[in-house]
């Protein structure tokens, strides 16, 4: 994942910013792991820092393959994805809290910022694609939050790619101050809220949400929905498809667009991100 998130807490949830300099950092210098979410109980969860700081995959191609117009990589961590939408020349913006994980994007020829989601953002409400892949749809552990911030984020039909727990019905969100980053010696970064959603799950929160389900789809193990955001014109079950992929199609052509931002600012910043892994066993 990238550092799932480039995000803090949502708004009016305590706990300090997430993924501070030391074992998601160290990780990304070294692009190995093993690395893990871990919770006070012994639950661990294991991060793939080696597919995350390797160059955009198979499966990583499916879901660019969809992407529409300017793209955002919500907790785009070491910035594969940034960097190989860069090299296709679609204009796309990483955000991160991990300095070492903007860091990262930057060397492999992405654009990315040292931001939380939950913060002010360039182009909020221009973007036509945001992502939110590697578990980062667990970012401030509030999954009703993070999908209402997406919303003000996008185009009022914008795209958001999220994946999800592959073939599994989990809601689960951990308190602050729970979970924490841990390398095998139990080194530990700052606790803070995460939560982990399967496809059910976030189908759920996103109908409350007022998102539109466009698709679904899974490949290599992981899992993926595709939300459309709805512009306040039309009910909650009378979305045209055909609407849809007319408005897909007249954007999906605009690589060649500017960015909605301006310059992208490379900043120091924090690390991220867990999988959507299962849990291994207790240590």
């Amino acid at each position: 994942m990238s550092t799932a998130h480039g995000t803090t807490t949502p708004p009016g949830v305590p706990g300090p910013r997430p993924w501070s300099a030391d074992p998601y950092s160290d990780a990304l210098v070294t692009g190995r792991g093993p690395l893990f979410l871990r919770r006070t109980d012994g639950w661990l969860l294991p991060l793939e820092v080696e597919r995350w700081c390797a160059r955009a995959d198979a499966v990583d191609l499916t879901v660019l393959a969809r992407c529409e117009g300017t793209v955002l990589d919500v907790g785009c961590g070491p910035g594969r994805l940034v960097a190989e939408l860069a090299a296709r020349g679609r204009p796309a913006l990483g955000i991160d809290v991990s300095e070492a994980a903007v860091a990262h994007t930057a060397r492999l020829g992405g654009q990315a910022l040292r931001r939380s989601v939950f913060e002010p953002l360039p182009g909020e409400g221009r973007w036509d694609t945001a992502l939110l892949l590697d578990g980062n749809v667990g970012i401030g552990g509030d999954p009703a939050a993070l999908l209402h911030r997406m919303a003000q984020l996008l185009t009022p039909r914008g795209l958001l790619i999220v994946e999800t727990l592959a073939d599994v019905d989990v809601d689960e969100r951990v308190s602050v101050h729970i979970v924490r980053v841990a390398d095998p010696r139990s080194t530990a970064g700052p606790a803070f809220p995460w939560a982990r959603l399967g496809t059910p799950a976030l189908l759920r929160h996103a109908a409350r949400a007022g998102w539109h389900r466009e698709d679904q789809w899974s490949a290599g193990g992981r899992s993926f929905v595709a939300l459309r955001n709805r512009d306040g014109r039309d009910g909650p079950d009378d979305r045209d498809d055909r609407d849809d992929r007319d408005d897909r199609n007249s954007r999906s052509t605009s690589s060649a667009a500017e960015p909605p931002n301006s310059t992208a600012v490379i900043n120091s910043q924090r690390a991220r991100k867990p999988s959507p892994e299962s849990p291994v066993a207790n240590r």
